[in-house]
């Protein structure tokens, strides 16, 4: 967006006035990168590890206002007034699969909360490639599979094997396609501020739309690996 007068501060204050009264403004605080070095999530401070993601999420890190949930993966920081709430127990509640911890998106996280609250999901100068939501989505598909098995804890095992080589059998998909199919529909929205462009989408209707788009195709989506489980899954059920 070019240079802004007074830093990642004036943005985030500039949200809330957006949104207020009440506004609450959120960013993923990512600290594991991949590495070897972060890998063991006992490493993770929540006050101290770093946000590799951006400027603006380091910023948020740094802003005394904020709180910022408690997982080495995939923390969420806020400032403002449903802050404490939408950090707080990221652990909690029913689990969800992800690749990283099933906590990371589970019925307790901020990512849960953001997907009950109805929240605008932003992106300011991005795309839809680094919209960590997708995670969200694709944990869900993982979870829908495994509701209809017999045998869900034998089905997951399979699945973790498949996502420790390539081709991984883990449910990513195109999340830049889904972008533009979901801005023909209007559900993504987009305006400019400054160089930037600026996009939004309804949390809900971002999870909602994708389950719905990516169910009706999984051919059009979805890794081999992960078809082929899917219908070992469904066979098994036979």
């Amino acid at each position: 967006m070019g240079y802004v007068l007074g830093g990642v501060t004036s943005v985030f204050d500039g949200i809330l006035e957006a949104t207020s009264p009440g506004g609450t403004v959120a960013m993923p605080s990512l600290w594991y990168n991949g590495s070897e070095e972060r890998r063991d999530p006992a490493k993770f401070d929540v006050n101290s590890s770093p946000s590799y993601i951006g400027a603006l999420s380091e910023g948020m890190r740094l802003d005394p206002r904020r709180c910022r949930s408690n997982h080495f993966s995939h923390a969420v920081s806020a400032i403002g007034s449903r802050a404490a709430e939408l950090c707080a127990d990221h652990a909690s509640g029913a689990s969800r699969p992800s690749p990283w911890s099933d906590q990371a998106f589970g019925h307790g996280s901020p990512w849960q909360k953001l997907y009950d609250w109805d929240s605008w999901y932003c992106f300011i100068g991005v795309t839809m490639r680094v919209c960590t939501m997708k995670h969200f989505i694709e944990g869900e598909l993982v979870a829908r599979t495994l509701a209809r098995s017999q045998n869900p804890t034998e089905a997951r095992n399979l699945l973790n094997q498949n996502c420790t080589k390539a081709p991984y059998g883990w449910p990513y998909f195109n999340s830049e396609r889904l972008q533009k199919i979901l801005q023909e529909s209007g559900h993504f929205v987009t305006t400019t501020l400054g160089s930037a462009t600026l996009g939004g989408i309804r949390t809900r209707t971002l999870v909602n739309q994708a389950i719905r788009i990516i169910e009706e195709n999984p051919l059009d989506w979805l890794g081999t690996k992960f078809i082929e489980w899917q219908n070992n899954v469904t066979a098994q059920n036979a």
